[in-house]
């Protein structure tokens, strides 16, 4: 965990932020109290690994096909 001033913070908020993107937390203080705390987002941890669902879905081979007419036909 770091700690840094309001005015470091300020100074350097895309730096804090990507060092919260990697999971560290950041503590942001006024005269040395803790006022603050940045933590990642719920949901977001680290890099998506790509092929992670390889073999769990597919794409028909008709899928760019134009619809069928009757299926396009509006019924009233």
């Amino acid at each position: 965990m770091k700690t840094v001033n309001v005015h470091e913070a300020k100074t350097h908020l895309s730096q804090l932020l990507a060092a919260v993107a990697e999971g560290e937390e950041v503590v942001i203080a006024r005269r040395g109290k803790p006022v603050a705390r940045l933590v990642p987002t719920e949901g977001r941890r680290g890099k998506r690994e790509l092929g992670w669902a390889r073999g769990k879905i597919w794409i028909a081979d008709d899928f760019n096909d134009p619809l069928p007419a009757d299926f396009l036909i509006r019924k009233r």
